[in-house]
């Protein structure tokens, strides 16, 4: 039986942010401050490609805290690419956890579709 699911996503878990980023093959994100305008943000500092200023991933709320002025500063497809990423990554780890296996298939419109076998065979 399959389901479509909507995931609305809280970045929330160091692992998958660190996992996004190597499937991306970005920095390794590092926990700091960055000034965003005028307001200094604290949380885990993803460096997203083109970018002006870091992605804040602020973890207790799982905001994401960023400056781009209206993308003079940085392409938000790339924030885009990376927020897919942490949700397979994310969904991906608690899925292994709970001990099932799971199958990612890229599609031809960019998006990821995941399969989750909650038992038997794939």
């Amino acid at each position: 039986m399959s389901h479509i699911v909507t995931v609305y996503v809280q970045v929330t878990d160091l692992d998958a942010i660190r996992s996004a980023c190597r499937r991306l093959q970005l920095k390794e994100p590092v926990h700091g401050r960055a000034v965003l305008f005028e307001t200094e943000v604290e949380g885990i500092l993803v460096a997203i490609p083109d970018w002006l200023y870091p992605v804040v991933c602020v973890l207790d709320t799982g905001e994401l805290k960023y400056d781009n002025f209206q993308n003079a500063w940085g392409d938000e497809k790339h924030l885009h690419r990376f927020v897919q990423m942490y949700g397979v990554e994310k969904a991906s780890i608690e899925a292994r956890r709970k001990g099932y296996s799971v199958v990612e298939q890229p599609l031809g419109d960019g998006s990821i579709k995941l399969t989750v076998n909650v038992g038997g065979v794939l």
